[in-house]
């Protein structure tokens, strides 16, 4: 079968064009058709996104010193090349996408390769203690597949932690009803990303693929993402603004292949959509917002087949502490466990 990293071909910077804008030329067996223009730099994006952590990059437990840690999609290469290659001086960080659009300068700790996640890894098993991924949304044709591979490459003991926003904007007010623009705006681009034979909406489903691969005990967080600065708190008022800048530069990446090329909308039609929807964001009466979740993992599965395979009472112990101080609800599982596989 064939494998995830593939050699570089001389025409691969020989982006497709469409309205002006540029595409990815890389093609593997999978489908890894992708709607999302690489000529943005998604700063906004970054910064958005980690306002609504509190500042942070991350919410996985991971301790100060990763060994090994891979992004799935990593873009731009901004998470892993503006902040967390140079947090983690120590740790071997690799960075991985099908568009070659990352900086060539970067810290010595950090290397980006072209590769397809959607194919078999070539990595070894049991080889990562961080897998991240954030913001995948169009971009997978088959999730339990790479979920699979995730599982298989991250160590036990190791942390998965993936980040995704739902594009469906609504409200509580009801000044966004199912009706609105905005909402039709969101259900077209869910419509034809289905069409792609992708999906936009990887929030509906993404647990019971992580279940079917092997992991358990899912932590999932979810946080409320104004569009505007029409809250009244502070924090969220900072984070309204900034995402609505990211909405407004977006619209465009958002909805120009999709709807030209997937849905065959004239480039005018476009541009009047595109021209509405901004309206939209920028009227302050509309109190919009959509979800933002982060689903953390610990790789465990692999830990409860080590100890019915023999290992010792030791090994059991050390797992049993370090895993109940991270996550204090798998004391139980860990005694299941043990009266299973240590019973005398």
């Amino acid at each position: 079968s064939s494998s995830s990293t593939a050699s570089i071909a001389s025409n691969i910077r020989q982006y497709r064009e469409l309205h002006g804008r540029t595409y990815h030329n890389f093609d593997t067996e999978t489908t890894s058709e992708y709607w999302g223009p690489n000529d943005e730099k998604m700063i906004e994006h970054h910064h958005m996104l980690t306002l609504t952590l509190d500042g942070k990059l991350f919410l996985a437990p991971i301790g100060p010193n990763p060994q090994r840690v891979l992004d799935v999609g990593t873009g731009t290469g901004i998470w892993v090349c503006t902040d967390f290659a140079g947090q983690f001086p120590s740790a071997e960080v690799i960075g991985t996408d099908i568009l070659p659009s990352q900086p060539s300068f970067v810290p010595p700790n950090l290397k980006f390769e072209l590769d397809d996640a959607q194919l078999e890894w070539t990595y070894q098993q049991n080889s990562f203690d961080y897998i991240h991924l954030r913001c995948l949304l169009g971009a997978i044709q088959d999730w339990a597949h790479l979920y699979r591979e995730i599982y298989k490459c991250t160590k036990p003991g190791g942390y998965i932690e993936h980040l995704e926003i739902s594009i469906m904007f609504k409200s509580e007010d009801g000044s966004v009803t199912e009706d609105h623009f905005t909402a039709q705006w969101s259900k077209t681009l869910l419509y034809a990303a289905v069409q792609l034979g992708k999906t936009f909406a990887i929030y509906d489903f993404n647990r019971e693929m992580i279940t079917q691969a092997g992991f358990v005990d899912v932590v999932e967080k979810k946080f409320k993402v104004p569009v505007g600065t029409w809250p009244s708190d502070p924090k969220m008022k900072e984070l309204g603004r900034w995402n609505m800048l990211f909405c407004l530069e977006g619209l465009e990446s958002w909805s120009l292949y999709l709807l030209s090329t997937v849905l065959k909308w004239s480039y005018e039609e476009i541009q009047v959509h595109i021209m509405t929807m901004r309206k939209e964001i920028l009227n302050r009466r509309n109190h919009a917002y959509y979800d933002m979740y982060v689903l953390l993992l610990q790789l465990l599965l692999h830990i409860a087949d080590s100890l019915t395979r023999g290992s010792n009472v030791v090994r059991y112990s050390y797992y049993k502490s370090t895993f109940s101080r991270s996550f204090p609800f798998l004391k139980k599982r860990f005694n299941i466990i043990k009266l299973k596989n240590f019973k005398n």
